[in-house]
């Protein structure tokens, strides 16, 4: 007697088991739609998108047709194409002029110069021209719609993401550092200038009066290259956004701010409860150097060596200029 109840008790459980099986809810990843910026900002964002597809979330990412670093093709993600008008080579002239600026110690100057004004509008615009086709294709708004993504990823430095989630209603993610020449800490949390010292200042949070005065100008050119930009975007947020809106706005309702620094390498500010720093993210474990590199490394001796990048987009800079 006691053998069968136990054999059908065992029974019992197999069914039971079968049925959760069979019956219990999938458990599927997110659908996300990426915009990301191209250059050493793709370069971040594609370490995120490594990390979100392993863990099983399907990935949409929008790419121009010109691009550095965007594969059209890859097991990560699926792609949408925007034959975008962007210049690379006229982009390539623009970083150049922003370098030779820093190493010669004008760059708040050159914000006034005709040249690198002109150059800034002419960008914006090429990017402008990307919204408005992607807005006035009303096939692909179709497509993004019926898609029923999740939530949108994008850049903060790029404005195509910021509208396109204020316009499909989506959860906002975005991976962060810079907003146009300002650090995003300015955008969405306060810093006052007094003991915050503006990107590119040279200052610590230790300034005595006539410092906090240069800070100030440096914040003051910054803004002014904000100015010369963002009407521009806000006037396309009203003509295609129901109820309107501006970028500053989308941006401080974003859902979820990650940070590309850390307080090791920043001064003490105000942050925000949903900003998650994730400074060093993109950090892998150090591989063995190339022997030949290896043995110009141990040729320095106690000397050591320094190291110096100039980034994913200055390969061409002259090295002449960078040694004076």
């Amino acid at each position: 007697m006691g053998n069968t109840s136990w054999i059908d008790l065992k029974g019992s459980y197999f069914i039971i088991s079968v049925f959760l099986v069979c019956f219990a809810p999938a458990c599927d990843g997110g659908n996300i739609l990426v915009c990301p910026l191209d250059g050493s900002h793709f370069t971040n964002m594609k370490v995120l998108l490594e990390e979100l597809h392993s863990h099983g979330h399907k990935l949409t990412l929008m790419r121009s047709n010109h691009s550095w670093y965007i594969e059209e093709q890859s097991h990560l993600y699926s792609t949408i194409h925007i034959p975008s008008k962007f210049d690379l080579k006229f982009f390539g002239v623009f970083l150049e002029k922003q370098l030779q600026a820093q190493i010669e110690g004008l760059a708040s100057l050159l914000f006034f110069a005709p040249e690198f004004i002109s150059l800034f509008k002419n960008i914006h615009q090429m990017w402008q021209d990307d919204i408005h086709y992607v807005f006035n294709n009303k096939t692909l708004l179709k497509e993004l719609k019926d898609a029923k993504y999740d939530l949108m990823l994008t850049d903060s430095g790029g404005t195509l993401g910021l509208i396109l989630a204020k316009y499909l209603n989506l959860p906002l993610v975005l991976n962060a550092r810079w907003f146009n020449a300002l650090d995003s800490h300015f955008v969405f949390a306060p810093s006052p200038v007094s003991y915050i010292p503006v990107t590119g200042s040279g200052f610590t949070d230790k300034m005595d009066f006539f410092q906090r005065v240069q800070n100030v100008i440096h914040l003051s050119f910054a803004l002014a290259h904000e100015y010369l930009v963002i009407p521009g975007y806000n006037a396309l947020c009203e003509k295609y956004v129901q109820d309107g809106c501006d970028i500053a706005s989308i941006m401080q309702d974003a859902d979820i701010w990650l940070f590309r620094s850390d307080f090791v390498f920043d001064f003490p500010r105000p942050t925000m409860p949903n900003v998650v720093y994730i400074g060093g993210f993109q950090c892998k474990p150090a591989q063995p150097l190339p022997a030949e590199l290896e043995d110009f490394v141990q040729s320095a001796g106690e000397h050591g060596v320094i190291i110096m990048t100039m980034g994913s987009l200055s390969t061409d800079y002259p090295v002449h200029s960078l040694m004076k």
